[in-house]
């Protein structure tokens, strides 16, 4: 079924992305997509706390909805009522005439699509494996990962283009303004880094401890990273992560700075921006990275192959395991080794290879 000319009337459009920041930023093109290049489209999100935070970084949105569904990781648990009600006659009072549900294959698009069809949304497109009947009005059968496998970004992007949405831009959306940079400066400074002189970012937090490499060993490479370059390491993270960017920070040595809890979004964006490289583990601000064109080594765990670095200059980090792609936040037979057999050296030699301008295209999850 399809409702195409719905599609193309539509000026209000929600967009559903209930998971993580960084999934967020990975849903910008297709959002751009969505609003289209002179319409008169209006596109909001309807997003988790966390989500919801890049919101005012990125233009492509114009109204945010924030939603913890109780059907997602980290979702609204508080005993105050009915959360999906609330947020049932919230969307009902915005009256949009169309919604699109984004997912990553593992997800089911059902809840969300059930909220929407108690809304009232004329039109809802979503994947799933099931048949949903009337809860999307344009199904899109899923066939990942049987008959194939996307990157994240051009998983979107195939979604919107089968209601004509589609876009010649296919970047990342991460804007962070003069307030952002000024205020980057000034952290920075405090810290006794110049954001006028090369430096590293270092982010060693990711949500999933399956996804994080050894704090001492980010420490050990970062000190390997100092001693070939000479730049200083500009360690980020959340106040909740300041212990353990003070781990990274001890093991590095003087030329390491924390500024875990220090940085406002967006200016942990424009902090990013002006490095050389940043350095981490497959999470949120790899993805602001590569919405702001700095190269990236990315640490990447093999939980997932879809959420590698999007058309930057990366160097993607990772051994081969029969357990790979297990979509587990704990790696689940005790070893690892997707990212305990990665030296420092290793990092190192990565930042040292994308310094002389040698990306990565040969990796897993390398997917277009």
């Amino acid at each position: 079924m399809t409702t195409a000319p719905v599609w193309q009337r539509a000026t209000n459009l929600l967009a559903v992305r209930l998971d993580n920041l960084g999934d967020v930023l990975m849903t910008t093109p297709a959002l751009r997509a969505m609003r289209g290049p002179g319409s008169p489209r209006r596109v909001t999100l309807l997003a988790s706390r966390g989500g919801a935070a890049v919101v005012p970084h990125v233009p492509e949105i114009d109204d945010v909805i924030v939603f913890d569904a109780p059907w997602v990781a980290g979702g609204d648990d508080r005993d105050d009522g009915d959360p999906v009600q609330r947020c049932v006659q919230v969307i009902r009072s915005r009256n949009f005439d169309a919604a699109v549900v984004f997912s990553v294959y593992s997800q089911s698009v059902l809840p969300a699509a059930t909220m929407l069809y108690q809304a009232g949304v004329p039109a809802v497109i979503g994947r799933s494996r099931e048949n949903p009947y009337r809860l999307l009005t344009d199904w899109i059968r899923e066939d990942e990962p049987e008959e194939t496998v996307r990157h994240e970004v051009r998983r979107q992007l195939d979604l919107v283009a089968r209601v004509g949405y589609h876009t010649e831009d296919e970047q990342l959306s991460f804007r962070a303004d003069r307030v952002d940079r000024d205020a980057a400066r000034e952290v920075m400074a405090d810290s006794g880094v110049s954001m006028d002189q090369p430096y590293v970012v270092l982010h060693p937090g990711a949500s999933a401890a399956s996804r994080r490499y050894p704090a001492p060993r980010f420490g050990a490479a970062a000190r390997l990273i100092n001693q070939r370059t000479g730049w200083p390491i500009v360690i980020t993270g959340s106040a909740d992560e300041a212990a353990l960017a003070a781990t990274v920070r001890d093991a590095c040595g003087p030329a390491a700075r924390s500024m875990a809890g220090r940085l406002s979004l967006g200016a942990l964006g424009a902090v990013i921006a002006g490095a050389r490289v940043l350095v981490g583990n497959n999470s949120g601000p790899v993805h602001i990275a590569a919405a702001v064109g700095t190269p990236i080594v990315d640490l990447y765990a093999l939980t997932n192959p879809q959420h590698t670095p999007w058309r930057v200059p990366s160097r993607v980090l990772y051994r081969e395991v029969a357990c790979a792609f297990c979509y587990s936040s704990r790696c689940r037979v005790g070893h690892h080794r997707c990212l305990l057999d990665i030296t420092p050296d290793d990092v190192a030699e990565a930042v040292d290879a994308l310094m002389a301008g040698q990306g990565e295209d040969d990796r897993v999850g390398a997917l277009d």
